[in-house]
């Protein structure tokens, strides 16, 4: 049965929400694992009965059927190739919560984030914790018996259930009880084959807490209570589907304490595991220290807090009743495991590391020699006093194959997450030849092939190196009791498909420019490949979850839509099928990438917050660059992608200019001819331009530094400029601009013009050799143009070292007045709303404007996500409504909430545009905040239009200037 029919068929069963589409069925066809396989239709199902509605079409059409949940799954286990149910869009209420009974019940859809707030009220948590938390369902766990770090002190997902509520294969529903109180056959039956089985399941499941390979028939015995719950936990959706469930929560922590110690290597820390679980620490973690090497070398040394010496850590959380009891635990732990070095942290320091063991799958993701590393064999896991000598033979291996890769783990439970760099694209038997000795070793070792990521399509064929031929016979009987028909995720555990089947890499070819012409970017990160860029996604899902609060900004189109198809993994899993060729059959051409890509704002946001480093914003440049190329454009990228151009000539006469745009007749055609949103106001140019006022501005005595004359600010924000010429005078500095108006082609760069860019750059290097050449500073004021200055360009224009030295030159004004140790003037007393442009949290780093301004004592309220103009992006027909929502996630609220006299601080235009059009607040730059308290300051340099008469003197921009 063909997708449309398929499609067709739910519908008039009464399913309502059901995609056919090739876009969609490219976003679903892979999860977090190195496997694609295309489902013919994606189910969003809104409650229990659309499940049960969806499973009888499956089982009449003999469709098979898979379950996922926020797709974090590493092995396979959320893809399939018939109907695919998305249970995260609606099936994710938290049904109820009693705090009495320290219980919850759930349905399968919530994202464990959203039932950890909820219990926190009541001082409780649901004790796994794995590092989606932010984004992995509460099913999705189920599935898979996830675990985290805490699983050592509160146990698997399978321990802290209670009971489900179930569709079974063929349809029945089922509420789970104990064996012997069940009504339905599939306790007796079940019972009767445990029975049977008595001394094969005492002897092969349950030998230690992380063996989770297979199904845990431990649960089935009558000393363990026949536990049907906690049996069909970690059985992947194979053998019945949940629509609800209730957990167990337990005492949330008061305190906590963070023992971090160091050891030569990891294989030495983890044999001081055995020696430190009898403390009863929270969590016992390893992390290998070129995982965090990787971090610095993404974000600068100031991403990761001071640790000790050491090629390999121990993070061992404690808890206490206060602060106090916490730390003496984690000092207990130091004293008791003599490691080389230590250090015990808390607070934000403790926060901020355990961020970073969170991100080590997207960390992991490039090996130290940038090579791409992939899952597979990323969830081993043997007893932990077993786990040094594990280690020490398993690097060896990798050794002996030449593979690589950054360990980290839940190593108090034995358990090893390692990303490996397979030589997937060019040498796939690599993959099975290793995967078929690693497996032999882990078994050795007394241990399991999975320790909480389940078994899914990367390690079911692997299972009788550890299993007797006897017990995975047991895995079919128990199959065949659920699922005789094998409709339920078939493929995984019973009957698996070879391990090196359905690999998505070796499918993706080299991606060159349209018509066989070059790519507009150099992607020096990725060998110069556009595939390899966008195979950077791994599918963790990080771009699902909502990381404003903690100051992200990723994925602000997916926070607004809850839509895969507006994540940054559903756009990469759409450009990666480009790659494959299958799905999207017209290359560039194809209107899938338009309708995966048109509402990313090219935030960049997930340049920096994605783990695996995916740019998205330069993915869709590319994409519109290689789409139009040649072709005529939508009337956006003209008007919108050329502002420098018609900003130049109106700078020349800009009362006229705004005279012929304010009415409103003549403003609703020009927004119609430049397919701008009726309701966005068209903003005014300034009577007189930043470089007009310059000219007659007496020159300062000084170190010389070019100040970089954006479009933004010299033609609509010039008092931005004249406050920064005042600080960076009062700062000691002579301050110089480029002799002609010259640009970074950010426009051209948004709008897919790259071309264009590189002419406007190249024109940039022209103007600013001398000053290159000299090594002067160059100042940016718009965050999204020094972004330019020190990234895009350099892509932009490889080879040519005068980018580099540009990149290398480029400023933030924080940055420079920071470096040369000024004092700003006091701003005790000053409150301030704060929102970092999304080009400079990602790009520049805000480190240096939080530091000044705190240091200057304002108090700061830094604002996480994107303001959600994004450029031409909410200027744009069909953006309004996305534009506004972004806003409305965190600025705005915050904006409303601020006091009278509180500052809001916003340096790009584009978030100060957006504030002026939604909210009665105008937003601030950080230059003029400093002008306006330097001593003689005036309230002027915060005005929101340029004053139109200024004392004359005359300049030569980029020549030594004397005071007249």
């Amino acid at each position: 049965m063909n997708p449309e029919t398929l499609a067709a068929e739910l519908r008039r069963a009464g399913v309502a929400e059901v995609d056919a589409s090739s876009r969609r069925r490219a976003e679903y066809a892979t999860d977090a694992s190195n496997y694609r396989v295309v489902p013919q239709v994606v189910v969003f199902p809104r409650h229990a009965e659309e499940v049960a509605l969806a499973l009888e079409v499956a089982r009449r059409t003999g469709t098979p059927l898979t379950a996922r949940g926020g797709g974090t799954s590493c092995a396979g286990n959320a893809v399939g190739p018939g109907l695919v149910l998305d249970f995260s869009r609606h099936l994710n209420r938290l049904i109820a919560l009693d705090p009495d009974a320290r219980t919850a019940t759930v349905e399968p859809g919530l994202i464990l984030s959203g039932l950890q707030r909820a219990a926190a009220v009541h001082r409780l948590r649901f004790g796994p914790d794995p590092s989606t938390s932010a984004r992995c369902t509460v099913g999705g766990m189920i599935a898979n018996n996830a675990c985290g770090p805490r699983a050592l002190a509160y146990g698997r997902t399978a321990d802290n259930v209670e009971s489900l509520s179930l569709l079974l294969a063929d349809g029945r529903a089922l509420q789970t009880a104990p064996l012997a109180g069940l009504a339905d056959p599939v306790g007796a039956r079940l019972s009767s084959l445990a029975q049977a089985n008595l001394a094969l399941i005492r002897t092969e499941f349950g030998r230690f807490g992380r063996q989770i390979s297979g199904y845990s028939m431990e649960h089935l015995l009558p000393e363990n209570g026949g536990h049907l719950a906690r049996f069909l936990a970690g059985t992947e959706g194979t053998l019945a589907l949940s629509t609800a469930a209730t957990v167990r929560l337990v005492d949330l922590a008061p305190a906590t304490a963070l023992a971090v110690l160091a050891y030569p290597d990891m294989a030495s820390a983890a044999d001081a595991v055995p020696a430190v679980l009898p403390c009863r620490p929270l969590a016992l973690e390893g992390m290998d220290a070129r995982l965090v090497e990787v971090l610095r070398s993404r974000r600068g040394p100031a991403a990761v807090p001071p640790l000790p010496e050491g090629g390999g850590w121990l993070f061992v959380e404690t808890g206490g009743q206060n602060l106090a009891e916490a730390v003496a635990a984690a000092e207990q732990v130091v004293r008791t495991a003599a490691p080389a070095a230590s250090a015990v942290v808390t607070g934000e320091d403790a926060r901020r590391l355990w961020r970073i063991r969170e991100d080590g799958a997207g960390l992991g993701g490039r090996t130290p020699a940038n090579a791409p590393a992939w899952p597979g064999w990323e969830d081993a896991a043997v007893p932990p006093e077993r786990l040094g000598g594990y280690l020490r033979e398993f690097f060896a291996l990798l050794a002996r194959h030449r593979i690589d890769g950054l360990a980290y783990g839940h190593f108090g439970d034995g358990c090893v997450h390692v990303r490996l760099d397979f030589p997937l694209a060019d040498r796939p038997p690599a993959f099975r030849e290793f995967l078929l000795e690693a497996a032999t070793l882990v078994a050795a070792y007394g241990g399991s092939m999975s320790g909480e990521h389940g078994d899914g399509r990367a390690r079911g064929e692997l299972l009788p190196a550890m299993y007797s031929a006897e017990a995975i016979g047991l895995f079919g009987s128990v199959k065949a009791i659920f699922d005789p028909d094998n409709l339920l995720n078939p493929g995984v555990i019973v009957d698996p498909a070879p391990v090196d089947a359905d690999l998505r890499l070796p499918l993706a070819r080299p991606l060159t420019g349209s018509g066989g012409r070059g790519l507009g970017f150099s992607y020096p990160h990725d060998g110069g490949s556009f595939s390899t860029a966008v195979h950077r996604c791994v599918g963790v899902g990080k771009c699902r979850a909502d990381l404003t609060a903690a100051g992200g900004v990723m994925c602000p189109s997916y926070l607004a839509t809850l839509d895969e198809t507006h994540s940054t993994r559903g756009r990469a899993r759409v450009l990666q099928e480009l790659a494959n060729g299958e799905l999207l059959t017209d290359g560039w051409q194809s209107p899938e990438l338009v309708e995966a890509l048109d509402l990313c704002l090219a935030c960049k946001g997930c340049s920096s917050d994605c783990p695996a480093g995916v740019d998205m914003a330069t993915y869709k440049a590319e994409m519109l660059f290689q789409r139009y190329r040649g072709k005529l454009r939508p009337a956006a990228h003209y008007l919108l992608g050329w502002l420098p151009r018609w900003s130049r000539l109106a700078t020349r006469a800009p009362r006229l200019a705004n005279a012929l745009l304010r009415p409103a007749s003549l403003a609703a055609l020009a927004k119609r001819i430049g397919g701008i949103d009726q309701r966005r106001p068209l903003p005014d140019f300034a009577p007189r331009s930043f470089r007009d006022w310059f000219a007659e501005h007496p020159a300062a005595p000084g170190d010389p530094v070019l100040l970089w004359v954006d479009t933004f600010t010299n033609a609509f924000s010039p008092e931005v400029g004249k406050a920064a010429v005042e600080v960076l005078e009062a700062a000691g500095c002579s301050v110089r601009i480029a002799d002609s108006q010259i640009c970074c082609g950010l426009t051209w760069i948004s709008t897919g013009q790259l071309d264009g860019a590189r002419r406007q750059l190249r024109r940039t290097f022209d103007a600013l050799g001398p000053a290159l050449a000299l090594g002067m500073p160059v100042v940016g004021l718009e965050p999204s143009c020094t972004a330019v200055l020190r990234s895009d360009a350099v892509e932009l224009m490889p080879g040519d070292e005068r980018a580099e030295r540009l990149r290398s030159q480029t400023r933030t004004l924080a940055e420079l007045l920071t470096e040369r140790g000024w004092s700003p003037p006091s701003l005790h007393g000053v409150e301030a709303v704060v929102q970092p442009h999304c080009h400079q949290h990602a790009v520049l780093g805000f480190a240096a404007d939080t530091a000044l301004l705190t240091g200057a004592g304002a108090q700061l309220q830094t604002v996480g996500g994107c303001c959600g103009l994004a450029g031409n992006f909410g200027v744009e027909r069909g953006h309004y409504e996305v534009s506004v929502a972004v806003a409305e996630q965190a600025l705005l609220p915050a904006v409303r909430g601020a006091g009278p006299d509180t500052v809001v601080l916003a340096d790009g235009f584009s978030c100060r545009t957006q504030l002026d059009q939604l909210s009665e607040r105008a937003g601030l730059h950080l230059a003029q905040l400093l002008a306006d308290r330097l001593p003689g300051g005036s309230p002027g340099s915060q005005a929101t239009e340029s004053p139109t008469t200024d004392s004359p003197t005359t300049v030569s921009p980029l020549t030594d200037r004397t005071q007249p």
